[in-house]
């Protein structure tokens, strides 16, 4: 161990990207007598959008959504890449002076509660040296996202090492990486691979994107040309509030009506594709899932960027299944090769819960993936803990906003009566286990059974929907049966069950 000597914080964040950096500005705010300290696996902040470099790295959810409620996103383009959004973070850290509480390259590898104090110790190493910090906390915000930056999912391919070409993952893109003239084949077709394409075919000989199945797909301007007409008549506050309401309500309808009315959806979507690529494009075999929409996640095409080099014949689908890698590229079971100077697996991320961290209460293992979530941000079992996990339909950062914001009120609830522990349990028999998500996407469901679950109803229960949880999580009362409030003296019996 290190010869450090521990140290304590009210509350330890855990992550410095997207939802750390707004954890740490909810505290701020919201509880001011609350001390912090984030703790960040990486050397920088930003998380993902400072993870990833590939070729046209964006958001595929608006930056009105995206971006924190309490700072505005003032660029005239609504679907931002990633350069500006990772500096949107770090301005947001710095004008609030959160830089300072950072301490960077701090890998968490434990966590352990003790009811005695009503404290979780925390092990972190040294990236770099893996030296070993121990810092104390009554606390504890998970907000490490969830998938491993280690490396991402690649299939075991038949073959691979014949393939005398440069294979990548888009999560380790090599830097100055000249693709000029290439030919590349793009694996997959989610969102990276339908940011990759357009990027790459900018400069590459060709790109082909190969697909084992489609996604569904729509174009969006890639402005918002509402914000942008309001700014000229009202205060850049207001015009983001309003656009923000806006894009969430347009978001809520469609998602409504994918689950209601799917056939309807799947038309209009196959309808606009058809008229965006022309009549000869086999909108049918390449653009037609066989799910309904929304039950993976949509990939959104700003500006149409995607099907404009479809229709330049600049890029091109192929939807097939790999047979195995050759030297000049791959032989697909349709017989078929396609013939590739770089090959690129946008095959999806290694998902990891919490961090991959252990914990441990009161000297037990805590089997996690067997908790429950309250409010979709607290775990049955598990004293002061929180964990910060988006919206699967809409923007990660609506959902991180509302569960930032419960925290500091159940922070001030507790301080306000003494507590020094919360602990959330399920005793409703009625209420039936549930997958922690609702999406069918492979590299989902490969990891699902190391997450925690959900319930089948309230306040166990996940329901995707950013207007029912504002009303449940940001309104609704901290009180509640299932959660077990303990006093600040070290005597278990002095718990007592908050009553609604």
């Amino acid at each position: 161990m290190s010869n450090h000597v521990p140290n304590y914080v009210d509350v330890l964040i855990v992550g410095a990207g997207l939802s750390g950096i707004g954890a740490a500005c909810h505290l701020q705010t919201e509880c001011p007598q609350k001390s912090f300290t984030i703790l960040e696996s990486r050397a920088a902040i930003g998380g993902t959008w400072d993870l990833f470099r590939y070729p046209g790295i964006r958001s595929d959810s608006d930056m009105y959504t995206l971006g924190y409620k309490f700072k505005p996103w003032t660029n005239a383009k609504a679907i931002a890449d990633g350069p500006a959004i990772l500096s949107y973070i770090r301005e947001t850290a710095a004008e609030r002076g959160i830089e300072q509480k950072i301490r960077f390259n701090q890998k968490v590898v434990k966590a352990s509660w003790s009811s005695e104090t009503a404290q979780w110790t925390v092990e972190s190493r040294h990236s770099e040296t893996g030296e070993a910090s121990i810092i104390t906390c009554n606390f504890l915000m998970m907000c490490s996202g969830y998938y491993s930056y280690d490396a991402g999912y690649t299939p075991d391919f038949p073959a691979v090492e014949q393939f005398q070409g440069t294979i990548i993952h888009p999560q380790k893109w090599p830097e100055n990486l000249d693709y000029t003239g290439k030919r590349v084949v793009v694996i997959g077709s989610g969102a990276t691979a339908v940011t990759l394409v357009p990027a790459m075919a900018e400069t590459a000989a060709h790109v082909t994107m190969l697909q084992r199945s489609p996604t569904y797909m729509v174009s969006l301007p890639g402005s918002d040309a509402v914000a942008n007409t309001l700014r000229r008549f009202l205060p850049e506050r207001v015009v983001y509030t309003l656009t923000r309401l806006k894009n969430t309500l347009f978001g809520t309808f469609v998602y409504q009506m994918s689950q209601r009315r799917p056939e309807l959806v799947k038309r209009l979507i196959k309808d606009r594709l058809r008229k965006e690529l022309g009549p000869d494009f086999d909108v049918d075999r390449h653009f037609t899932p066989p799910y309904n929409p929304w039950d993976q996640r949509m990939c959104l095409v700003p500006d149409g960027d995607m099907l404009i080099a479809l229709r330049e014949k600049r890029a091109s689908i192929v939807t097939d299944q790999i047979e195995r890698f050759t030297p000049t590229g791959i032989k697909l079971k349709s017989g078929e090769h396609l013939d590739a100077d770089i090959i690129v697996t946008a095959t999806g991320l290694s998902l990891v819960s919490l961090g991959g961290i252990s914990l441990m209460v009161d000297g037990k293992q805590a089997e996690t993936s067997k908790s429950v979530t309250y409010k979709g941000t607290m775990l049955t079992g598990i004293p002061n803990l929180s964990f910060v996990f988006g919206y699967t339909n809409a923007s990660w950062t609506l959902k991180a906003d509302l569960l930032c914001a419960y925290v500091c009120r159940l922070l001030n609830y507790m301080d306000k009566h003494g507590y020094r522990q919360v602990t959330p349990h399920l005793n409703d028999p009625e209420v039936k286990d549930m997958p922690l998500l609702n999406l069918n996407s492979g590299y989902i469901l490969r990891a699902m059974d190391q997450f925690p679950r959900q319930g089948s109803k309230l306040p166990w229960r996940l329901y995707q929907n950013y207007f029912f949880d504002t009303l449940m999580i940001r309104l609704g009362s901290i009180k509640d049966d299932a959660l077990e409030f303990k006093q600040a003296e070290n005597h278990a019996k002095v718990g007592e069950i908050a009553t609604a």
